[in-house]
C-alpha cells in the first residue's frame, strides 16, 4: 500500500511523505503507482518552474517534499497534488491510504 502522510501546521502544509507499492499488479505495471508518480512529478515540477526555492524533495527509501515557502502559486499547486491523491484514494482505497497530521 502507498502511504501519504502530509504534515501541517497551523493549517499550513510542511511536508509530505510518500512511502510504500500499491501492490495493485507487478511493479512496472501499477496503475496506482504510476499515478501517484505522474501527480507528484507534475506537481514538483510546476511549483519549481515558478520558483525553484519554493520547496526541497529527496527521494530515498521514500519520497520527501518539504514546503519552505507559502505563496499563493505553491499552496495552489499543492492544494491541488492532495485533492488529486485523496480522488485515486477513492478509486483504489485497498492501495493507497492518505493521512494528515497537524
Amino acid at each position: 500500500m502507498i502511504t501519504i502522510k502530509i504534515l501541517k501546521e497551523n493549517k499550513s502544509v510542511k511536508q509530505i511523505v510518500l512511502s510504500g507499492h500499491a501492490m495493485y499488479d507487478d511493479f512496472g505495471k501499477d496503475i496506482v503507482c504510476a499515478g501517484v508518480s505522474s501527480i507528484l512529478t507534475t506537481s514538483v515540477n510546476a511549483i519549481l518552474a515558478f520558483d525553484e526555492q519554493a520547496i526541497l524533495y529527496e527521494q530515498k527509501e521514500c519520497f520527501v517534499l518539504k514546503v519552505l515557502k507559502e505563496d499563493e502559486i505553491t499552496c495552489k499547486l499543492i492544494d491541488n497534488m492532495i485533492h488529486l491523491f485523496y480522488e485515486l484514494q477513492e478509486s483504489y482505497p485497498k492501495n493507497i491510504t492518505i493521512r494528515e497530521d497537524d
